[in-house]
């Protein structure tokens, strides 16, 4: 995992979005266990306090669930998995919206410029 944070963000939010991200795409299946608080906090050289507050973020929204002292593993919960993977693409789309806006697209030009770009993809 290649870890890098910017400013204007809390890390332990940057952290949660990225982890969100592994666990939406199938990077950390359902079900599977989930690398421990001292592992990610290695990896991504961050206090390790930082990193359970992202955890305890994702256990929140019910992707991660916790059994006492054994760990964390990834929900099998489809429903929440499916929830949460399209709140993610509904930001990802107000987001390019408000980016288009900005630059004065309206959004039948932004459509034919997606089709576009979508064709050399």
């Amino acid at each position: 995992m290649s870890w890098q944070f910017h400013s204007g963000t809390p890390v332990f939010l940057q952290i949660a979005d990225h982890l969100r991200g592994d666990i939406l795409t199938g990077a950390f299946p359902p079900g599977e266990p989930f690398p421990t608080v001292r592992q990610l906090a290695f990896e991504a050289s961050v206090n390790p306090n930082t990193m359970q507050k992202a955890l305890i973020l994702l256990e929140e929204e019910g992707l991660l669930v916790t059994h006492g002292t054994v760990g964390r593993t990834v929900t099998q919960d489809q429903e929440t998995l499916d929830r949460a993977r399209d709140t993610r693409q509904q930001a990802f789309v107000r987001q390019v919206l408000s980016q288009a806006k900005t630059l004065g697209l309206s959004g039948e030009v932004l459509s034919k410029l997606i089709a576009e770009s979508e064709a050399e993809i």
